[in-house]
């Protein structure tokens, strides 16, 4: 018994499915576009709702935030896995007599209603075309969307593909049904003859893109991809598949290159953090931070060189700094941090400038247990008073929290703040001496 038949009959016998709604977007593209989309939540460093457009990196050494999309309907396996089987129809696959059948005089609306409230029956007995169309459109007028897909089972089990493809584009509900089973079961080959047949050209370009899923050989899928550049996919699309084709061929010299390095043994950055896994077929993002993890000080000609990667891919500013600065900060190189944040103007004064904010940078960078001269530095640089005084007094920056309060001229904030400070501190003493100064009119 071959895949296909196995999935049907698993679909047919399993009591778990819903009906799905064709308000559900087709994702061909999902395994393409988490290069585009978030990789790994950024909350292993920062929690924040702003530019919630960014995507979360981290390099774990495994594909992560990998996203399949597949409407109503879960998973085959997992949706049988834990559900009894239940039987409707002994045509898919139980043995004649196991039950007794008295169907015979059931019509297609009787035999619907029954199906519909999960009972036994057989559709065997429909055996003219005109009675398996009746019994499809008494299933369409249910609404019921394991109905219809169980009556679909039933026709393409009995019908020539071209009879049933030609019923089909006149019902769009059904033939809307019957597309999302088959990607369901992977059936591609019937769901590229339907296509064809329908002349929908952009699905049936999507439809033989993901076959590049199968494909395990990196090299291979690589020309897989190059053929599937001339093929009629909308302009969105057609820039995705270029992308990830151009970013596999970047990712093959690179890791071709650092395997060398590593097994070497002469580099310190691979000495010092061996690498988690291969970077073949990881998303962009994810890329990037491999990038700026291992090859941070690249020229610009070089494949590996971040910036060559934030060109060539057109990443936006604030994505390639939220990157840089997970990657730098993970390995403690807080000199590059500061050259990250670090602008000149025409006249050559310097200016730290932040595109995430700076009250991210300063949550990424307690992530990463940056020292608590740095934290203060940068939770300095925070516009706002109240969210500066709400990071400062979080991560006990003891200093920015003290000047604050003096310039605010809030004498009962800083008077309670000394009850945190340890006694006899440094910091004890400076709130004491500012206290006791003459010098501030205090608001309060």
């Amino acid at each position: 018994m071959n895949r296909t038949k196995v999935d049907e009959e698993e679909y047919w016998n399993s009591s778990k499915f819903k009906a799905f709604t064709f308000d559900d977007e087709d994702d061909e593209l999902s395994q393409l576009k988490e290069s585009k989309r978030a990789v790994n939540s950024l909350r292993d460093f920062v929690d924040d709702d702003d530019d919630d457009d960014l995507e979360r990196v981290s390099w774990t050494g495994e594909p992560v935030g990998r996203r399949t999309r597949l409407g109503s309907f879960q998973s085959l396996s997992d949706a049988l896995s834990d559900t009894p089987a239940k039987s409707y129809a002994p045509e898919l696959g139980r043995p004649k007599g196991e039950f007794r059948d008295y169907s015979n005089d059931w019509s297609p609306s009787d035999t619907v209603r029954r199906l519909r409230k999960g009972k036994v029956c057989s559709l065997e007995r429909f055996r003219s075309l005109q009675d398996k169309l009746q019994l499809l459109e008494e299933a369409i007028s249910m609404h019921d969307g394991n109905v219809i897909t169980a009556v679909l089972i039933f026709l393409k089990r009995t019908l020539s593909k071209e009879v049933l493809f030609r019923e089909l584009e006149v019902r769009q509900v059904a033939l809307r049904h019957l597309i999302h089973f088959l990607k369901e079961i992977g059936d591609q080959k019937l769901l590229l003859d339907l296509f064809r047949f329908l002349d929908r050209t952009e699905e049936l370009a999507l439809s033989h893109y993901r076959e590049h899923l199968s494909i395990q050989d990196p090299e291979k899928r690589k020309e897989f991809l190059k053929n599937c550049i001339g093929l009629p996919f909308s302009v969105e699309d057609s820039a995705h598949i270029q992308d990830h084709y151009t970013l596999l061929e970047r990712q093959i010299i690179i890791e071709a290159n650092d395997r060398h390095l590593e097994s070497a043994g002469q580099t310190e950055i691979f000495r010092k953090h061996p690498r988690k896994a291969s970077i073949l077929n990881m998303p962009l993002v994810t890329t990037l931070f491999y990038s700026c993890f291992y090859h941070y000080t690249e020229p610009e000609g070089t494949f590996s060189s971040p910036v060559n990667l934030k060109k060539t891919f057109k990443i936006p500013d604030k994505q390639y700094v939220l990157t840089a600065l997970a990657a730098r900060a993970k390995l403690r190189a807080w000199h590059d941090v500061d050259a990250l944040f670090t602008t000149k103007n025409w006249l050559g004064y310097t200016k730290k400038r932040a595109p995430i904010g700076f009250h991210r940078v300063v949550e990424i960078l307690h992530k990463n247990n940056a020292p608590v001269q740095i934290l203060q530095e940068y939770v300095n640089l925070v516009e706002d008073v109240d969210t500066k005084l709400n990071l400062a007094t979080k991560f006990k920056c003891h200093d920015v929290v003290i000047d604050t309060c003096r310039d605010l001229k809030d004498r009962q904030q800083l008077l309670s703040y000394r009850s945190k400070v340890d006694k006899g501190s440094a910091e004890e003493e400076k709130i004491d001496a500012i206290l006791s100064s003459t010098q501030i009119r205090w608001k309060n």
